[in-house]
């Protein structure tokens, strides 16, 4: 779901660009079903920790963009979604003649809003681009696209991805094509670090379709790893 927004704000403060993505999801979710709101945010998805949500922080069209600053304006965009039909059902049912969405201390006026189907993955293969880093880790370390484990990292994520979903994931591969710089944000009082990725994967179809809709990499409740 893309649903393109406008801000009175000149900036978001940089906590809050992460840091106020999750509060959006569950609170979204929490509107239309409280329980499966509780379940995702303290347990996880049926057994698994994983959570198959997935959104990204606004982007905003802007004339320039200041040095050390997260600008905004009137024009933006933001997207979010699930490859879980229940989940993706309770956000477009919150977000339906939803006129604000609050982002931290930003509030966002609803402009539009409208489905964004998955590309035909119909061949096993799509090269994903990322508005937003890709989070990986190994034990207690960030690992960014130039690293020797990362691709080793990525593929085991993108499998435990679906096995949450039931879908095949013996024959995952994952090629990056190009990356943006190191990125460091505090979300929560916690540090995520990772780098914006053009990453070629190749996977069952409907698999692909779900990356898609969740995104790449870990903490996407976050806003981390949203597939443009």
């Amino acid at each position: 779901m893309r649903v393109d927004v406008g801000a009175e704000a000149s900036h978001v403060p940089w906590p809050e660009v992460h840091g106020a993505a999750r509060g959006v999801m569950y609170g979204l979710l929490g509107e239309q079903d409280a329980g499966l709101a509780t379940e995702l945010h303290d347990v996880g998805w049926q057994g698994h920790t994983l959570r198959p949500l997935g959104i990204s922080p606004p982007v905003f069209q802007v004339a320039k963009r200041p040095k050390g600053v997260y600008p905004a304006s009137g024009t933006g965009s933001l997207w979010l979604g699930s490859p879980v039909p229940r989940i993706a059902g309770c956000l477009l049912a919150a977000l339906a003649g939803r006129q604000v969405i609050r982002w931290g201390s930003v509030h966002l006026k609803v402009r539009g809003m409208q489905l964004e189907p998955a590309p035909d993955h119909a061949k096993g293969e799509a090269v994903f681009d990322t508005v937003s880093p890709v989070v990986v880790r190994h034990e207690s370390r960030y690992l960014l696209p130039g690293d020797a484990a990362y691709v080793e990292r990525l593929t085991h994520n993108l499998r435990h991805k679906a096995d949450v979903l039931g879908l095949p994931s013996a024959e995952i591969g994952v090629e990056v094509l190009g990356a943006g710089g190191r990125r460091r944000f505090e979300v929560n009082d916690a540090v995520r670090i990772g780098a914006r990725a053009r990453l070629r994967v190749s996977a069952d179809p409907a698999l692909l379709d779900a990356l898609y809709d969740w995104g790449l990499g870990l903490n996407t409740n976050q806003g981390f790893g949203w597939v443009r």
